[in-house]
């Protein structure tokens, strides 16, 4: 008998195409939808019924509260930082850098007083001269500590800490030889003035422009208002005011305590943050104007004091050996320096007037004032008798014991140092009211934003429980 082919379905029977592999995709049927088109559909849903508009407006009004508070801890932050670099680092820095300029033009200074001196050259000569080297090194010390390992400021103290101990071998053969009475010694310390005056304090000048400026952009750093903060700020109380205006409408109850609760934060936060950084912006500016201002020309006729008085000593070490052309006319090269130095001392003199705002200021500067007029009449005497060959007049009339330009200088040096502290002492005051200012306005903004968001959360939850 013969066989019959297998029934569909039986046991020989081959599997159907659909049950061989995956089932092809009715083209009828519509693409399958994304996560976040779902969640668009179910939010635009939402959104038509009342809870559903609570909901959000809830979210956004704890968004933008957190969001304020935030961005106020975050601006403050940053502008309190700046401001306490400067009360705490880059002014001190600057003070130094101006330290160390002063200390190594007054070390020249004292090194061609002890050299006039000869072999009879004072213990307090020698002193000064060894304090000043002592005070610059310990200077350059604490500042390379300060300054970033490849900043210019750190290239900079790395060439004076090279040059410094240069320079002292200079000095100390030229008073070697000059002891001995070798005419050589005056070479050797018109090089180690030379080494000074074309490398030592340029670079020192250097330093101190760059601290400078590493201060002002200090300042740059935290006056400038947090406007980011502020219009976040004003963005969310109006958001508030218009939930609540909105819950007035459909409920007709005045108040939701919740959103109250967050726009009394928000207010506080807001007020603290304007009224906060004004006071210390106000603050800080007049740490500036009264301040660093006043340091920065007190320190620049001070140096120029210096300069004058190293100028001044070395016109006779040189015995006019160093002469410029001037107006067609050979004068001796270090008294023309003189004279400009002492011009650049009587305008920086005239400046720190204008700026002293007290008497405390005004009166160590009026008093240096008068101390460089008597300086410049015992200068032209001095020069006198020296153009007149009297070399030994002339000398005691610059480093002598009573009458002598030297004790005029040391009044001016003494005058300006009382003017740089008691300015130092106000620049303290002013930046540091700028920067207590700000203390605690970054914590408390954070503190107070988190219970604002939570007072709109809850507001908002209270008005949803009626829905239940």
């Amino acid at each position: 008998m013969p066989s019959l082919p297998p029934q569909s379905g039986g046991p020989g029977a081959p599997l159907p195409l659909a049950s061989q592999g995956s089932a092809a995709p009715d083209p009828t049927e519509p693409p399958r939808r994304t996560a976040f088109a779902e969640g668009a559909d179910r939010l635009r849903s939402a959104a038509t019924t009342e809870p559903g508009r609570l909901r959000i407006i809830g979210a956004v009004l704890a968004l933008l509260v957190v969001a304020f508070g935030a961005v106020t801890a975050w601006q403050t932050t940053e502008r309190a930082g700046a401001a306490d670099d400067v009360l705490h680092s880059s002014q001190p820095l600057s003070s130094d850098a101006a330290d160390i300029y002063r200390s190594l033009a007054d070390a020249n200074t004292a090194a061609s007083s002890g050299f006039l001196a000869g072999g009879q050259e004072t213990a307090a000569t020698r002193e000064r001269y060894e304090k000043d080297i002592r005070t610059a090194a310990a200077k350059l010390v604490n500042a390379a500590a300060n300054s970033e390992p490849d900043s210019p400021s750190a290239a900079t103290i790395a060439r004076l800490n090279r040059l410094l101990p240069e320079y002292k071998g200079l000095v100390e053969r030229a008073r070697t030889y000059n002891r001995q009475g070798f005419p050589v010694g005056g070479a050797y310390l018109r090089y180690a003035n030379e080494k000074m005056q074309t490398q030592m304090l340029p670079a020192a000048e250097d330093l101190y422009k760059k601290e400078n400026q590493r201060l002002r952009d200090d300042y740059d750093a935290a006056t400038p208002y947090p406007w980011a903060a502020i219009a976040l700020g004003v963005l969310a109380l109006s958001a508030l005011a218009w939930a609540q205006h909105r819950n007035y409408r459909r409920t007709n109850r005045v108040l939701n305590h919740g959103l109250v609760a967050a726009t009394a934060t928000a207010t506080v936060v807001l007020l603290w943050l304007v009224v906060g950084h004004s006071v210390a912006r106000a603050g800080l500016n007049d740490s500036y104007d009264h301040g660093v201002r006043s340091l920065n020309v007190l320190n620049d006729a001070r140096i120029a004091s210096l300069k004058a008085r190293g100028n001044e000593n070395l016109t006779l070490v040189a015995r006019g050996a160093e002469t410029v052309e001037v107006g067609g006319e050979v004068v001796d090269a270090y008294d023309n320096d003189f004279r400009k130095d002492m011009d650049t001392l009587a305008k920086g003199l005239a400046a720190a007037e204008d700026l002293a705002d007290d008497d405390s200021g005004e009166e160590p500067v009026t008093a240096a004032v008068g101390n460089m007029e008597e300086w410049h009449e015992r200068h032209t005497s001095a020069r006198a008798e020296d153009d007149n060959g009297n070399y030994q007049q002339a000398l005691d009339k610059v480093i002598g014991d009573e009458g002598a330009t030297g004790e005029c200088f040391d009044n001016v040096d003494e005058n300006l140092a009382k003017a740089l502290d008691h300015e130092q002492t106000e620049f303290k005051q002013a930046a540091g009211d700028g920067l207590d200012a700000m203390t605690g306005l970054s914590v408390g903004a954070a503190v107070l934003a988190v219970l604002g968001a939570a007072g709109a959360v809850l507001g908002i939850g209270r008005r949803l429980s009626e829905y239940r």
